[in-house]
């Protein structure tokens, strides 16, 4: 773009510089005129520049206003992101707690598999010896017959009812064996019992921890995919900037050839000015006036030069 507005007003340049500068003339009519037009269509250039010039700045606060308010997205982003690493890593701490933790129960639990285990044993052994027991009741209330047998052969008893309270004091045992062992039966019923809702709720809480891990990871995932995406228009921000930027220089160096140029010109030189060199509004407004120049009086060349050429035919006719 900036090629093009130089190559345009070069172009415009030479052809102005290449017409024959007019003589010294009388110009007493049309000196008032020239500086009156002059002047209305600088101040029309001047309004236009302003205008523009307004624009831009006005183009240039909006970008700044959006580059402040994207930084301050990308500060709160980052502190969001302290923020939810300070809680995965909370969470961490807790996951590790939680498996020490499932750890001690199952070597607890496998401290009361082992009761339970003996248990079992000993209440196998109980009720084999119940068995035992019975059949040896059994064996022993045959008859009275039997015990008279008995009495008479054995020297340690001397009447029937010693050998009854005998028996009493079995059957005694006997059931204090029973209700020991079921005792026994209903203490591993409950250790059972309570083995089954440890493991269960302790397979809910693995299962939940497990939940909350995939929802936070679902979480990282969207915030890394918004991070990537904010960095992507930062870089197509500061892109766009930057080539706006460079075009404005380009125009900015085409303007101030084209001042030299006509400067050159003119015999003028830079350190004369009554402004800045690197005003590009007032370079342009010369280069304006002079190609304005130029073009006037190649305009007043062609005019006289056409009066020229038709009294040279009307003499020609006579």
């Amino acid at each position: 773009m900036a090629g093009t507005v130089e190559d345009y007003f070069r172009l415009a340049l030479n052809e102005k510089i290449a017409v024959k500068m007019p003589e010294k003339e009388d110009d007493s009519l049309t000196t008032a005129t020239r500086l009156l037009e002059k002047r209305r269509e600088m101040a029309e250039i001047e309004q236009a520049l302003i205008a523009q010039k307004e624009e831009f700045q006005m183009k240039m606060e909006s970008l700044q206003q959006r580059r402040e308010e994207l930084e301050k997205k990308e500060f709160q982003l980052k502190e969001s992101l302290l923020k939810f690493d300070k809680f995965l890593k909370d969470n961490d701490s807790k996951r590790v707690r939680a498996i020490k933790k499932a750890s001690t129960e199952r070597d607890v639990r496998r401290a009361k598999d082992s009761e339970i285990a003996n248990l079992n044993a000993e209440c196998s052994a109980l009720v084999e010896q119940r068995n035992k027991l019975v059949k040896r009741l059994n064996r022993n209330a045959v008859s009275q017959k039997y015990l008279e047998q008995v009495l008479e052969v054995a020297d340690e008893f001397h009447e029937i009812r010693e050998i009854i309270a005998r028996y009493d004091t079995l059957t005694t045992t006997h059931q204090e064996l029973v209700h020991h062992g079921q005792q026994n039966q209903d203490k591993v019923d409950d250790i059972k019992r309570e083995l089954m809702l440890f493991t269960e709720e302790k397979n809910n809480e693995i299962l939940n921890i497990n939940n909350r891990l995939s929802a936070l990871q679902s979480r990282l995932d969207r915030a890394e995919s918004d991070a990537v995406k904010w960095e992507s228009k930062w870089m197509h921000i500061q892109n766009t900037a930057a080539r706006k930027t460079l075009m404005l220089g380009r125009i900015k160096m085409a303007t101030h050839n084209l001042y030299q140029v006509v400067s050159r010109h003119q015999r003028l030189s830079a350190v004369d000015d009554e402004f800045d060199v690197d005003d590009t509004c007032q370079q342009l407004i010369k280069v304006k006036e002079y190609i304005e120049d130029l073009t006037q009086i190649t305009h007043e060349i062609r005019r006289q030069e056409t009066l020229v050429s038709q009294s040279i035919i009307g003499s020609s006719s006579y």
